[in-house]
């Protein structure tokens, strides 16, 4: 009997309702995911990250989001939110060798660039168009971790 050896590549997806404990599954299910296929290195940079785009489809959408995590076969792991509504938001229109002002003290966001260009390889974003309405097609906004 021969032994099964785990792939190196995986990928898991989760539909969030919109919901204000959306973030709160999204860094448990991202927890769970990396715990089993033993990629413990990225935890805390991955929970983080993904904590702040489902946290952003939850303020500035009224739909669901949708998370996707990817394992590449180079070591790479991509994690993309989709949520219904289109516009970009300028951190994410910006290339990762940009620059940006910091968010004022004492302001309630503006941090994510910044979170980005600290903890991720490279991020990105797609915008989807507008669709139907009340079934926008939105967008998906990515990064990657890990060994390039």
């Amino acid at each position: 009997m021969g032994t099964v050896s785990p792939s190196d590549t995986w990928a898991y997806a989760l539909r969030l309702p919109h919901d204000p404990r959306a973030a709160r599954v999204a860094r448990m299910t991202v927890r769970a995911a990396l715990d089993g296929h033993g990629r413990h290195e990225l935890m805390d940079d991955v929970e983080l990250l993904t904590s702040e785009l489902v946290t952003n489809a939850y303020r500035h959408t009224r739909g669901p989001c949708s998370l996707r995590l990817t394992a590449l076969s180079d070591g790479r792991l991509r994690v993309g939110v989709w949520d219904s509504h289109p516009h970009i938001p300028a951190p994410f229109a910006e290339p990762p060798g940009g620059h940006t002002a910091p968010a004022p003290t004492g302001a309630d966001g503006g941090r994510g660039l910044h979170l980005m260009r600290e903890y991720a390889h490279s991020w990105g974003a797609w915008s989807l168009g507008d669709g139907l309405p009340g079934r926008g097609a939105g967008k998906l906004l990515w990064f990657e971790v890990g060994r390039p």
